[in-house]
């Protein structure tokens, strides 16, 4: 049984930081590409980090970029997202999910329909 589970949400204060992780299970880690996405309520869900667990290659949406770093340990099969010089606009609930990669290239790239897997998401919440 596939689970993706996160963890890490909470809220903070603007300028502040938070680490998300997401623990996989049930599938083969190495072959799957991992990403972070975000949605709030009445909007799209957004890509904002991926990650080739093969390679360790990473892409960023531009609104996070030089603010938060997506990075993984192998050995316990789990992505996290640093998330630094947080925003009010951050705030959203944030899902982990993985996508098959060929060969650890990452063709999902941050579009939320080509991921598989998902978990049940951690909220994030900045204040001003």
């Amino acid at each position: 049984q596939v689970q993706l589970v996160e963890s890490g949400g909470g809220s903070v204060q603007a300028g502040g930081s938070l680490r998300l992780s997401c623990a996989a299970s049930g599938y083969v880690y190495s072959r799957h590409c991992m990403g972070w996405f975000r949605q709030t309520p009445g909007k799209a869900r957004e890509g904002v980090a991926q990650i080739s667990t093969m390679r360790s290659s990473t892409s960023y949406a531009d609104s996070v970029k030089g603010r938060f770093t997506i990075f993984q340990d192998n050995a316990k099969n789990t992505v996290y997202l640093q998330m630094n010089s947080l925003k009010p606009e951050d705030t959203a609930m944030y899902y982990c999910a993985a996508a098959p990669s060929y060969g650890g290239t990452c063709y999902a790239a941050l579009a939320p329909s080509e991921y598989t897997y998902w978990g049940q998401g951690t909220q994030v919440t900045v204040s001003s």
